[in-house]
C-alpha cells in the first residue's frame, strides 16, 4: 500500500476543520454562558434577598412598634395582641437569614407573612400596609 500523499493531510484538515471549530466554538460559547449565568444568578439572588430581608424588617418594625406602645395590661384584647406580636417576633427571630439553601425558606416566609396579616388585623391597627410592589394590596 503506498503511503499517504501530502494532499491527502491537507484534505482530512479541512474536512476536520469544521468539527474542530464546533467543538472549539461549543467550549468558548459554554465557558462563557456559564460565567454569564453565575454573574445573573448573584445579582438576582441579591436583589430578591434584599427585598425579602426589607420585607421580614418591616414585619419586625412594626411587631417591635406596637409591643412597645401596647399597654402591658393583662385584659383579654391587649394580651391577644400581645401573643400575636411575640409570635410573629419569634418567627422573624427564627428565620434563616443565612442559608438561601434551607428547604423550607419559602414555607417559613409564607408562615410569616400570615403571622403578619393575622397580627395587623388582630390589632385593629391603621394605616396602609400595602409594599411598593403591592404584596398585600387585598388588606387595605
Amino acid at each position: 500500500m503506498a503511503a499517504p500523499s501530502p494532499g491527502s493531510d491537507m484534505f482530512d484538515e479541512i474536512v476536520m476543520a469544521d468539527d474542530r471549530f464546533h467543538g472549539e466554538g461549543y467550549q468558548e460559547g459554554y465557558a462563557e454562558g456559564s460565567q454569564a449565568g453565575a454573574a445573573e444568578g448573584r445579582r438576582y439572588g441579591a436583589l430578591h434577598g434584599a427585598k425579602i430581608g426589607s420585607e421580614i424588617g418591616s414585619y419586625l418594625g412594626f411587631a417591635l412598634t406596637w409591643q412597645h406602645l401596647l399597654p402591658k395590661c393583662t385584659d383579654e384584647k391587649n394580651s391577644k395582641k400581645i401573643r400575636a406580636l411575640d409570635s410573629l417576633i419569634g418567627m422573624i427571630q427564627k428565620f434563616p437569614y443565612g442559608d438561601p439553601t434551607y428547604e423550607k425558606l419559602q414555607d417559613d416566609l409564607e408562615k410569616i407573612r400570615g403571622k403578619f396579616k393575622q397580627s395587623y388585623v388582630c390589632g385593629h391597627y391603621q394605616g396602609d400596609i400595602t409594599s411598593e410592589d403591592g404584596d398585600l394590596g387585598e388588606m387595605k
